[in-house]
């Protein structure tokens, strides 16, 4: 496994630095923006149908709002959601993104949860990454991955923590097998956005 620690006088509310071999998993900064919205066309996030200084602009409040979001959990005592900068440890610029969201979808379909069609919608806590295809194939994906899953397993003792992607995102679904997780295909075609689950638990943790 990746040594991971954490950068205790540099963190956000209830957001620490993780620190690995080559990356920084931190928070979000104004100064990340030409990267992120750099990173968002390459990895075709954005809106191709506004002009480039609109999803600029978008760019601009979606961070302003990662770095009030970190903030208000905090003062709320709520779980550390949202998105992370994935950064290379030996520039500090911004290469990736990754995070937790919740995620609401009938994970009764799944054959291992009773492959029930009209399952009703339930929560998990969910893990996603993204990094420029510039540093993709280089293992950064997983390694940044571990640290997060790392922390959110020792130090928050979350029970359990799952990914989704696409059927055919064999890439996505390669860092999820070298996470450990147990993938599971849907084999139902709603909703469109559940195709492919990984679900990684506590007790499974190195």
């Amino acid at each position: 496994m990746t040594d991971t620690h954490t950068d205790a006088a540099a963190e956000s509310p209830g957001v620490p630095i993780l620190v690995t071999e080559r990356l920084m998993i931190r928070p979000l900064r104004p100064d990340d923006l030409d990267d992120c919205h750099r990173l968002y066309r390459e990895i075709s996030w954005d809106d191709t149908s506004l002009p480039e200084a609109e999803n600029r602009a978008r760019r601009a409040s979606w961070i302003d709002w990662s770095i009030a979001n970190y903030r208000e959990l905090e003062r709320l005592h709520q779980p550390p959601l949202g998105d992370r900068a994935i950064a290379d440890r030996a520039s500090g610029r911004l290469i990736g993104l990754i995070g937790l969201v919740p995620c609401l979808a009938p994970f009764g379909q799944l054959p291992s949860q009773g492959a029930a069609e009209h399952a009703r919608a339930r929560f998990e806590l969910g893990l996603f990454w993204a990094i420029s295809p510039a540093r993709q194939g280089q293992g950064l994906a997983s390694e940044a991955a571990r640290a997060l899953v790392d922390h959110m397993f020792k130090v928050r003792r979350v029970e359990r923590l799952i990914a989704t992607t696409d059927y055919d995102n064999p890439a996505s679904m390669a860092v999820m097998r070298r996470l450990g997780m147990t993938l599971e295909r849907n084999p139902f075609p709603d909703p469109f956005y559940l195709q492919v689950v990984g679900r990684l638990n506590a007790e499974d943790w190195a």
